[in-house]
């Protein structure tokens, strides 16, 4: 018998904290990769600019971290929430649900980025190609290393 199997509703709420945690340490990973790519940190400020309407060369730097790390740690749980809705539709918990989840929440979060926040930003559009394939980038990233965490934390509850 598990843990889980004992406390059924105490395996919901560890699931968000594990989907908060491995949003942190996704955020993190994606940090890495960001500071590869030609755009770097463009994303963030884009969003910085969005929100402060100004452009992402003078938003708030503070503004633009926040963001940032608030987005990437509240995905986590978001992510956790797709999952269950996966698990209930195809009955249990399997890599197909897993799969499923993790590609909705990656074109959730590129779409959201591309369609929403970076038509409002202040870049030139001859950017925002380049914008838009590191982000994708970002968010794959970010996405692989988010489901692959939940999965594993999930596999004790």
């Amino acid at each position: 018998m598990s843990f889980a199997d004992t406390t059924p509703t105490l395996a919901v709420p560890l699931r968000f904290l594990a989907g908060v945690a491995a949003g942190i340490v996704a955020t993190l990973v994606m940090d890495l990769v960001m500071a590869r790519l030609p755009e770097g940190d463009t994303q963030p400020s884009i969003a910085s600019g969005v929100l402060t309407t100004t452009s992402p060369s003078t938003a708030p730097e503070r503004l633009a971290t926040v963001v940032h790390y608030l987005a990437g740690f509240l995905t986590g749980p978001l992510f956790v929430w797709l999952l269950f809705a996966t698990e209930g539709l195809l009955g249990d918990r399997s890599l197909v649900a897993v799969l499923l989840a993790a590609g909705v929440l990656y074109l959730l979060m590129v779409g959201f980025f591309a369609v929403v926040v970076l038509p409002r930003s202040m870049v030139a559009d001859s950017r925002v190609g380049a914008i838009r394939r590191d982000w994708a980038l970002d968010a794959l990233v970010y996405t692989a290393v988010l489901a692959s965490l939940v999965t594993v934390v999930s596999a004790f509850l």
